[in-house]
């Protein structure tokens, strides 16, 4: 195997799960994710020889999963159809109250803009800087501190309007 392509193995190797999990993030399902990385790591294979070793080629792959994601959110096929009823969900009283917290982080997360849901999942859950989630979604630092900041405050409200209904029924 040529050195490139045993690199390129090493760095998938490396980061895969890391853009797996960025990609759902983004994205909201599993499945949608897969397809997001494996169309992504496609375009990084291709890209591969000319990405910057000495740069940072977990940003340029996180650049093309972003966009990705995003991208496949405005095929006309993929939407999400909004409902004002969630999906039911298993409830296990074993589960602890930390996963019970993450699920209605990650239901609150798919109620946000893609734009701004791709904001808050690389400021906050991957924890880049301002400069590296703006040079991920290619845009400015104000873009991605008004986004993050809408976005955090949009989380904040269905947070707060999941837990007031849940009390009230």
């Amino acid at each position: 195997m040529p050195d490139r392509d045993r690199e390129y193995v090493e760095f998938v190797e490396a980061s895969g799960a890391t853009l797996r999990r960025t990609a759902y993030l983004v994205c909201g399902d599993w499945h949608r994710a897969d397809d997001v990385v494996q169309d992504a790591l496609y375009k990084l294979y291709l890209a591969w020889p000319k990405v910057d070793r000495s740069g940072n080629p977990l940003a340029y792959a996180r650049r093309i999963v972003v966009n990705a994601a995003l991208d496949i959110g405005r095929r006309p096929w993929r939407r999400e159809v909004s409902t004002d009823q969630p999906p039911e969900r298993v409830h296990n009283d074993d589960l602890a109250d930390t996963y019970a917290e993450r699920d209605e982080v990650l239901s609150a997360l798919l109620e946000l803009a893609p734009r701004q849901r791709a904001c808050v999942v690389l400021r906050y859950y991957e924890d880049l800087s301002l400069e590296q989630t703006a040079e991920v979604l290619d845009c400015s630092l104000g873009t991605v501190k008004s986004q993050a900041s809408r976005g955090l405050e949009t989380l904040r409200h269905t947070i707060n309007r999941t837990r007031a209904s849940g009390r009230l029924s």
